[in-house]
C-alpha cells in the first residue's frame, strides 16, 4: 500500500498544474495498435494521454501464445509514442503491451493487443438490405476506456431540395470487434438525408459513458424496442408530383437522449425550435430566396460545446439560409434542461430588416474558444454565437459549404477561420467574396478574393513548409499563403486532409467510391470492388499530388465514414466501408514519426470536432493549437478525466520492479 501511495504522489507532482476551470474528458486506455508491415516487422503505436506527466516514458513488450513477454526496446521510449519491432516473429498469436516508465520505474501494463495481420482492422456490421453504411461517430459507450462506433445506415436518402419518399434512418452501435450493442430505427417520420439526422455521441453527464442525442419523431424505436410517441402515426406528405411529396411537415418533433450502452431512450422532450412557419426560414443566404414546401425549414446542424467551460452541452440547430435557431441543452442527473436559445427571428423578403446573423449559416459548423475565456463558442460558418447564447459577431459573408478553424498562422495571435461562400442568382448583388480568411476572435477579414463567384469547396492545411503557416485554397487563384497571395496550383486531391506520415504537414485524401449501388451485395461498375481510397502527399517542389498509400476501403459519400485520431499516437485513422458493404475497415498509418504529441482526443477542440464531423457535409477537425511545420510543443490540456479508464487506474497501481 505504501508503494502505491508513493507512485500516486510522483504522478501528481509531475502532472501539469491546471490554470482555471478544467474540462471533463474521456478517460481513455493507451489505445495500443500493432500492425504487421508488408516486408518485415510490426509497427506499434500508442497514446500519450493529456494527463500524463511530462517525464513519462514507455517500454514495449511482445508476447506469443504460451511464451514470456519480451521487451522490444533497449531503453525506455522517451520520445514519440511509436516504434517498429523489426525482429517480430511471423506468428499469428503475437500480441503487444505497453508499460509506462516513471522516475526509472515501470508501472503496470495496459491490456495486450493482437497484431493486425491484414494492415487494417475489419469490423463486421449487420447490413440491412437496401441500406448503405454512412456517417459514423466514435465514443466510449460502455465505460471501458475504449472507443466504440455509432454508424448511421441510410436508405434512399434525399437532399432537402428533392422530393420523394425515403427509407428510415437507422443508428447502430458496434464495439471494434464487431459486437453490435444496439440498433435504433428513427422511423418513417424522420426523413432520410444528410441534412436531417445529426447524431451527437458524447459523455454529456460525466458518468464515463457516452450518450447519443438526436432529433426523433413518432414511431422511432429505441435500442431496447420501446417506441417513442405514437407508433401508428404517419406524418409524411404522400403527394406524388407535389414539391412536398415525401416530406414530414406535420406532427410533433422530439429531441431524445439515448443510453450509449443499451440504446434505450432516457429522455424525450419537444424539439426546439418547431418548423413553423414553414415559409419563415428564407433569407439572404444561398440564393437569397425562400420556399413554402419544406426545404429551408428542415436543414439541421448540431454540436457539443463546453459553454460553461467545464461540462458539455449539446446544441441542436435549425436553419442556414435565413432564420437560424440554436438550442443548448444540459443532460445532468437524468434531467434534460434548456440552457439558452439563440434565434435570428423570422424574416420576410426583401429581408432588409433581418437580423445581421440571418443567412450566415453553412453546411458545416465548428466549436472553439475563439475569445480565449475558457468557454466555447459556436462557429456557424459566417458568424459566431457566444457561450451565453448571444451573437458574438457576424461577418456578413453569408452562406457557404466549407469552413475551418484553428491556429493557422503561428506568427499572429489567436486562431483564424477560412470559409468559402456561395454566390447564386439573387445573392450576387451582395458582392460576397468567394473565399475569405478572418480573425476568429473578432471576425475581421484578413484577406479575401473572388466576389460574386460561387465557390463550392475549399481547404486550409499546412502542406508546404516553404511558406509559414497554413495554405488555403478554393475558387480561382489556386494555393494561397498567409497574405492571400497565390503561390501556385492547388492540389487535385483537396476534399479532405489528415495527418498520416511522420511530419507535421497534413496529407490529402481521395476517398474511393463503391461499385455496389443501393446496399451491400449489389454490385456493378467497371471494378468489382469499386475504386480505392488514396492518401497523397503534396510535393511543393513539383506542385503535384504524390501517392503515399492506397487503402482498400470506400465510401458512398466521397468522404470517410469517420476520420480522426482514434487509436495509436497523435496521427489520424480512417474508418471506411469494406468494398462489399458488409463491414467497416479501420486504417492507421504505419510510418514511424519522431514527433511526440499528446493524443488529439484530449485536445478539447479536436475532440468536439470528432463529435460534429458527421454533421451534413463532413469536414476534418483541427486542434486548438498550431499543428504544422515549425510548431512548438503545445501545453498539456487543462482537463480532468471521468470514468474508470486506464489513466486513473495507472495512478493507483504500484510500480513493477524490473
Amino acid at each position: 500500500m505504501q508503494r502505491r501511495h508513493i507512485a500516486l504522489l510522483i504522478l501528481l507532482a509531475l502532472a501539469p498544474t491546471p490554470v482555471g476551470a478544467q474540462r471533463q474528458m474521456e478517460n481513455l486506455t493507451r489505445g495500443v495498435v500493432a500492425v504487421r508491415q508488408p516486408n518485415a516487422g510490426v509497427y506499434v503505436g500508442w497514446r500519450l494521454l493529456g494527463t500524463d506527466p511530462e517525464g513519462v516514458a514507455f517500454n514495449v513488450y511482445r508476447q506469443t501464445s504460451g511464451g514470456d513477454a519480451q521487451r522490444v526496446n533497449d531503453g525506455p521510449v522517451a520520445g514519440a509514442t511509436n516504434l517498429v519491432d523489426a525482429a517480430a516473429p511471423n506468428d499469428a498469436s503475437l500480441s503487444y503491451a505497453v508499460r509506462p516508465v516513471l522516475d526509472g520505474r515501470e508501472l503496470a501494463p495496459c491490456k495486450a493487443v493482437a497484431v493486425w495481420q491484414q494492415g487494417f482492422l475489419e469490423i463486421p456490421i449487420d447490413p440491412i438490405a437496401g441500406y448503405r453504411p454512412g456517417d459514423a461517430s466514435a465514443a466510449d459507450l460502455d465505460g471501458d476506456g475504449r472507443l466504440d462506433v455509432v454508424l448511421h445506415q441510410s436508405s434512399r436518402g434525399r437532399d432537402n431540395g428533392s422530393t420523394g419518399v425515403t427509407g428510415t434512418p437507422v443508428l447502430d452501435a458496434y464495439r471494434l470487434d464487431g459486437t453490435r450493442l444496439w440498433r435504433i430505427d428513427l422511423g418513417r417520420n424522420i426523413r432520410e438525408g444528410e441534412h436531417y439526422t445529426q447524431f451527437m455521441v458524447y459523455d454529456l453527464d460525466g458518468d464515463g459513458r457516452a450518450e447519443v442525442a438526436c432529433k426523433t419523431a413518432d414511431g422511432a424505436t429505441d435500442g431496447v424496442g420501446v417506441v417513442i410517441g405514437d407508433g401508428e402515426k404517419d406524418w409524411r406528405t404522400l403527394q406524388p408530383g407535389s414539391q412536398r411529396d415525401g416530406r414530414v411537415l406535420d406532427g410533433p418533433e422530439y429531441f431524445t437522449i439515448f443510453d450509449g450502452r443499451t440504446g434505450a431512450a432516457l429522455k424525450t422532450v419537444g424539439y426546439v425550435p418547431g418548423r413553423d412557419p414553414i415559409n419563415g426560414w428564407g433569407g439572404i443566404g444561398g440564393n437569397a430566396g425562400n420556399d413554402s414546401y419544406g426545404n429551408r425549414c428542415d436543414r439541421f446542424l448540431a454540436c457539443v460545446a463546453y459553454v460553461d467551460g467545464q461540462r458539455p452541452s449539446v446544441v441542436m440547430c435549425r436553419g442556414v439560409y435565413g432564420r437560424i435557431v440554436m438550442a443548448a441543452w444540459d443532460w445532468r442527473d437524468g434531467e434534460l434542461t434548456l440552457r439558452w436559445t439563440f434565434d435570428t427571428g423570422v424574416g420576410r423578403a426583401p429581408y432588409t430588416d433581418a437580423s445581421p446573423y440571418s443567412g450566415m449559416g453553412g453546411h458545416s459548423l465548428s466549436v472553439a474558444d475563439v475569445d480565449d475565456d475558457g468557454k466555447d463558442e459556436i462557429v456557424y460558418q459566417a458568424m459566431v454565437v457566444d457561450d451565453d447564447g448571444r451573437g458574438l459577431y457576424s461577418t456578413g459573408l453569408r452562406h457557404g459549404d466549407a469552413m475551418f478553424i484553428t491556429d493557422m498562422y503561428p506568427d499572429r495571435p489567436g486562431m483564424e477561420v477560412f470559409s468559402v461562400q456561395e454566390n447564386e442568382e439573387h445573392a450576387e448583388q451582395f458582392q460576397t467574396p468567394g473565399a475569405a480568411m478572418r480573425d476568429a476572435r473578432t471576425g475581421k477579414i484578413l484577406w479575401s478574393h473572388s466576389p460574386t463567384v460561387d465557390v463550392g469547396g475549399g481547404m486550409a492545411a499546412d502542406i508546404d513548409p516553404t511558406h509559414r503557416g497554413f495554405e488555403a485554397w478554393g475558387g480561382p487563384g489556386g494555393l494561397r499563403d498567409s497574405d492571400g497571395k497565390s503561390i501556385g496550383p492547388a492540389p487535385r486531391a483537396g476534399g479532405w486532409s489528415l495527418w498520416w506520415d511522420g511530419d507535421p504537414l497534413r496529407e490529402l485524401l481521395a476517398v474511393g467510391r463503391p461499385a455496389w449501388r443501393g446496399g451491400p451485395g449489389r454490385r456493378g461498375g467497371d471494378r468489382a470492388d469499386g475504386w480505392p481510397t488514396q492518401v497523397f502527399k503534396w510535393d511543393w517542389s513539383s506542385k503535384q499530388d504524390r501517392p503515399l498509400a492506397e487503402l482498400n476501403g470506400v465510401s458512398s459519400t466521397g468522404r470517410p465514414n469517420l476520420a480522426g485520431d482514434l487509436i495509436g499516437d497523435w496521427r489520424e485513422e480512417l474508418l471506411l466501408t469494406a468494398p462489399d458493404g458488409n463491414a467497416l475497415r479501420l486504417y492507421t498509418t504505419t510510418i514511424p514519426t519522431d514527433i511526440r504529441l499528446r493524443t488529439l482526443l484530449h485536445d478539447p477542440q479536436y475532440r468536439l470536432g470528432l463529435v460534429w464531423q458527421n454533421v451534413v457535409y463532413n469536414r476534418p477537425c483541427y486542434p486548438g493549437f498550431y499543428l504544422g511545420d515549425g510548431m512548438n510543443t503545445p501545453p498539456a490540456p487543462n482537463i480532468r478525466l471521468v470514468g474508470d479508464g486506464e489513466a486513473i487506474r495507472l495512478q493507483n497501481e504500484a510500480p513493477v520492479d524490473r
